[in-house]
C-alpha cells in the first residue's frame, strides 16, 4: 500500500486528528453519500451517534463541533475559522442544514449528536454512526465510520475489508517498497537516498513541481504554527486553566542567548519550546499539521526547526529531504539531513520507535493538554538523541525497524481501551487532590 507524505502530513485544525479532523471528514463523507443516493431526496433529519473514545472524550476534543462543521460542508484543510463560527451560531439557532442537491435537513447539534457511553463499536475504539431519517422518523440511510488516527477515516465495510479502502494501487511506482527492509534494498540497488526514492514515487501522483510546492506548503504551515505558539499567552480552553508556557520559556531562552548565560542543556530547551508551541496551538484549536497525529504534531516541526536554527551548517534546501524521509519519524528526517546513510536513517527511526512502545493516551479531562503538550517536547529530544546515536554507528543494529512497527501494532491492538484516549485510565484518573 502506498502512503503519500501528504496523507501523513495533513493540514488541519486542533485539538485532535482522530477526534476532531476524522469526525469532520466523516460528516462530509456522509453528506456525499446522501447526495449520491436517491433516498437522499426523502431525507428530513440527521442524527449522529458517537461511540467509544469519541463519546468519552468527545466534548474535550470538540468532536460534536467537528461533526456539525462537517455537516455544514467544512473540511479540516480548508476551514475558515471565522466563517465556521458564524455558520455554527446560525445552525444552533435555526437547526437546519442546506446541503447542495438535498432538501433542507433538520439537525440540532445539542440533541441530534448522541454520546453513547456504552461499549465501543467492534471495529475500533473511535466509532461514529450517521443516520438520515425521513419526515416520519424512519431510517433511510445509515453508515458507520471509524476514525482510525491521523485524520484517516474508513467505513465499517472498509475496516472489515482493508484492501477495498486502498487507493493509488493501480499506479506503477518507481520504488514500491512496503517495508523498511525492502526500502533499504532498493536504496542499495539504486544508490539513491530514501528522500530521493520517495520523491520519485510522489511525482507519479502529482508531478515534481506539485510535490515540491506541496512539501513547501507543509513546512510553511508547521513553521507558522511554531511562531504563533511562541507569541501567544494565556490559559488554554477547556476548564483545566492550563497556562501556555512556550512564550515565557522562549523569552527566557532569548535573554540567555543575549547574555551568553543559560544551562549546558539549552539545546533540549529549544527543542521542547518549539514542540510545546505547536501543541499549545493545537490544544487551542489552531491550524496544525498532523505528524502523524495532532497530539504528536509538535515533534516533527520542532526537530526540523531545531536543525535549521541550531545545527551548524544547516541547509534550508534540505527541508524537503527531511519531510520526505521523516514520514512521521522525526529522528529519520534529522539523521538524513545530517548526512546519514539509508541504513543509519532506518536505525534512527528504530531507536526512536523502540522506546515509545506501549505509550498510553490518557488525556486529563479529555483535553489534549496534560500530559500531551510536554510529551511532544520529550518526544523531540528523543528524536534528536536517536538520530545522534544512529550517526555514531554504521547502520547495523539488532532490532529491525519492521519488527518495532509490528510490535507497536500488536501493543496497540491488545492495549486496554481505557488507555486509548478515553480518559478512563492512567494519568487521567490519577489527579492531584487539591
Amino acid at each position: 500500500m502506498f502512503l503519500s507524505v501528504f496523507d501523513v502530513f495533513k493540514i488541519g485544525i486542533g485539538p485532535s486528528s482522530s477526534h476532531t479532523m476524522g469526525p469532520m471528514t466523516a460528516a462530509v463523507s456522509f453528506l456525499h453519500l446522501l447526495q449520491q443516493s436517491p433516498l437522499g431526496q426523502r431525507a428530513a433529519r440527521l442524527r449522529v451517534t458517537l461511540h467509544g473514545s469519541l463519546a468519552f472524550t468527545g466534548k474535550g476534543h470538540a468532536t460534536d463541533r467537528a461533526v456539525a462543521l462537517g455537516l455544514l460542508g467544512c473540511l479540516p484543510a480548508e476551514l475558515d475559522v471565522n466563517a465556521a463560527e458564524e455558520q455554527l451560531l446560525a445552525l444552533q439557532t435555526c437547526h437546519k442544514l442546506c446541503p447542495a442537491g438535498l432538501p433542507p435537513l433538520t439537525f440540532d447539534p445539542a440533541s441530534d449528536i448522541v454520546f453513547d457511553y456504552g461499549p465501543p463499536l467492534p471495529g475500533h475504539a473511535n466509532g461514529l454512526v450517521f443516520s438520515a431519517l425521513d419526515a416520519a422518523g424512519k431510517k433511510l440511510i445509515e453508515e458507520t465510520y471509524y476514525s482510525i488516527g491521523g485524520g484517516f477515516v474508513v467505513t465499517a465495510a472498509e475496516r472489515e475489508h482493508p484492501l477495498a479502502a486502498v487507493g493509488h494501487e493501480a499506479i506503477s511506482w518507481p520504488y514500491p517498497f512496503n517495508s523498511a527492509a525492502s526500502m533499504l534494498q532498493m536504496a542499495r540497488q539504486s544508490g539513491l537516498s530514501i528522500a530521493a526514492m520517495k520523491r520519485e514515487n510522489e511525482a507519479q501522483l502529482r508531478g515534481p513541481a506539485d510535490v515540491a510546492s506541496g512539501v513547501t506548503r507543509i513546512w510553511s504551515v508547521m513553521n507558522a504554527c511554531i511562531d504563533r505558539g511562541l507569541r501567544r499567552e494565556g490559559d488554554l480552553p477547556g476548564g483545566l486553566r492550563v497556562r501556555r508556557r512556550a512564550h515565557r520559556i522562549y523569552n527566557q531562552l532569548l535573554a540567555e542567548r543575549q547574555t551568553n548565560s543559560g544551562q549546558p542543556h539549552t539545546g533540549s530547551d529549544w527543542l521542547s519550546v518549539y514542540a510545546m508551541a505547536v501543541n499549545e496551538e493545537n490544544a487551542a484549536g489552531g491550524q496544525v499539521v498532523t505528524a502523524p497525529t495532532n497530539g504528536a504534531a509538535g515533534v516533527v516541526p520542532s526537530v526540523l526547526r531545531y536543525y535549521l536554527d541550531h545545527c551548524h551548517g544547516a541547509d534550508p534546501a534540505k527541508v524537503s529531504d527531511f519531510l520526505l524521509t521523516a514520514a512521521a519519524m522525526a529522528a529519520a528526517g534529522l539523521c538524513a539531513v545530517l548526512g546519514g546513510t539509508p541504513e543509519q536513517v532506518e536505525n534512527a527511526a528504530e531507536i526512536a520507535l523502540e522506546h515509545h512502545l506501549g505509550m498510553t493516551c490518557d488525556p486529563v479531562a479529555g483535553l489534549v493538554q496534560v500530559p500531551c503538550i510536554e510529551r511532544n517536547g520529550i518526544g523531540a529530544t528523543k528524536a534528536v538523541a536517536a538520530a545522534s546515536l544512529a550517526l555514531r554507528g554504521d547502520g547495523s543494529h539488532f532490532m529491525p525497524l519492521d519488527n518495532c512497527i509490528k510490535a507497536m501494532r500488536q501493543t496497540g491492538e491488545e492495549m486496554n481501551t481505557k488507555f486509548k484516549e478515553t480518559s478512563l485510565g492512567g494519568l487521567a484518573v490519577n489527579l492531584p487532590e487539591c
